[in-house]
């Protein structure tokens, strides 16, 4: 949806895609405009063809020529072909935007080559190595739901100095509840990296997530609130870079120190471990997936409300 507008109101947008539009949803971008063709460049969207690599250097050099904003597209997995040329953009500082797609197991019926396990670890690298002019090297988004992901595309466009990578599902995620008038107002502060989605006097522990766990930890949430009488809030961490860029006492506002947190994410562990200091916890995924619907993997590897609540449970008792 977000394409869709951008085409029809920033006219020096080009889009490209690995052969996967109508999955990655580039295509909402080239519904509203055409395919750029040998001598016909009224159209704004390159066909890459199967060529991740190819079509992230094309971008490398439509952003080193200036005036024009280059956005990429293909899943998640598929970065680790564009690697090479995203490092270059690191270095060379070029704004470029990412679009990574089936950002997680939850590919499902694509099976374990499909499905990224460790390609957000390497992004979160990239957000921890400085470049020459001493700033983050990139800057990796995985936003909480729709609200989120608008503000976090606010962000990719108005980063003009490093590369972007948007980290979104394949599935549909819930909506993140509004706590006050405006959802969209609340969401804005993803601009620090990280902030409550949900929040309570003296919490008895703090969740924390980015992408599609958050919501997930916000059912969780609801089941230890109502059965077990606790004090729970809930974190959005779109980005550790930005978050740890903050002043601590903000950092600390979100994520306390020394109290009890807990993380969940569907990547590896290390991708949260920078976040809960001595005494947090982290559950993530240390094997590859499987072939199966999205639904069954997320019961059969534990990333569901009720087994998430189980956890954080097992977690405070080990605490005491």
């Amino acid at each position: 949806a977000v394409l869709g507008y951008l085409a029809e109101n920033l006219e020096n947008v080009i889009v490209s895609s690995a052969d996967l539009s109508n999955s990655d949803k580039t295509d909402g971008f080239l519904k509203k405009t055409t395919v750029l063709q040998k001598n016909n460049f009224k159209g704004a969207f390159l066909q890459a063809g199967v060529a991740e690599l190819t079509m992230t250097a094309i971008a490398n050099g439509i952003a080193l020529h200036g005036g024009v904003v280059p956005v990429v597209a293909t899943f998640f997995v598929f970065s680790d072909y564009m690697k090479p040329a995203i490092r270059l953009a690191a270095i060379q500082e070029l704004p470029v935007k990412y679009v990574l797609t089936h950002d997680s197991f939850r590919v499902g019926e694509d099976g374990p080559t499909h499905q990224p396990i460790e390609q957000e670890a390497q992004m979160r690298l990239m957000e921890k190595i400085k470049n020459h002019s001493g700033h983050q090297s990139l800057l990796a988004l995985r936003p909480a739901d729709a609200i989120e992901t608008s503000v976090a595309w606010d962000m990719a466009l108005k980063n003009t100095t490093t590369p972007t990578a948007l980290i979104l599902s394949r599935q549909n995620i819930k909506d993140i509840p509004a706590t006050g008038a405006s959802r969209y107002q609340e969401a804005t502060e993803a601009n620090k990296g990280g902030y409550l989605v949900k929040s309570t006097p003296n919490p008895d522990i703090t969740l924390f997530a980015n992408g599609s766990e958050v919501s997930t930890l916000m059912d969780a949430a609801a089941i230890l609130e109502k059965e077990n009488n606790l004090k729970v809030n809930v974190a959005s961490i779109i980005s550790e870079g930005l978050f740890k860029q903050q002043s601590k006492e903000y950092q600390e506002s979100v994520i306390p120190k020394g109290k009890l947190v807990f993380g969940l994410t569907a990547g590896l562990p290390v991708n949260l471990e920078g976040l809960i200091g001595d005494s947090g916890k982290v559950i993530g995924l240390d094997h590859f997936g499987y072939s199966a619907p999205a639904s069954v993997l997320d019961q059969k590897f534990g990333f569901n409300p009720e087994s998430a609540s189980k956890e954080i449970l097992k977690y405070i008792e080990e605490s005491k």
